[in-house]
């Protein structure tokens, strides 16, 4: 019976056996590179969100929280693309959505902690 460690360690020699391939010099679309990145990181995230014990999801909020200000870094960056290209356009459009999405996600974090720490304060006695 194949446990869930050896499929995690074959995930790892797939993913470093496709990095090695395209070190040697086999050409690979970089699109379809980035994308199976990007469906790997979807999986991976999945996983990891859905496997945290209720106890550390405020932690875990924190953290994406976190992680989310790094995206505003490179989203801000993205916005702030000259007008050269058409690629410029798009450039700031996908730029000014990643901004908006990680700002609700922000703010909306920020709200959710407050009111999971709300939760355990103790009433005034009158």
């Amino acid at each position: 019976m194949v446990t869930l460690s050896v499929l995690g360690q074959l995930d790892i020699i797939a993913a470093a056996g496709g990095g090695a391939v395209h070190a040697v010099g086999t050409t690979v679309n970089p699109f379809v590179f980035r994308f199976s990145i990007f469906v790997l990181a979807v999986f991976v995230g999945y996983y990891v969100v859905w496997s945290v014990t209720p106890a550390l999801h405020t932690p875990l909020l924190s953290v994406t929280n976190a992680i989310s200000s790094v995206i505003v870094v490179g989203a801000l960056l993205a916005v702030g693309v000259a007008l050269a290209s058409a690629n410029s356009i798009w450039a700031r459009a996908l730029g000014f959505a990643a901004l908006s999405l990680v700002s609700v996600n922000i703010f909306g974090g920020f709200l959710v902690t407050q009111r999971m720490l709300g939760m355990f304060h103790r009433k005034e006695k009158r």
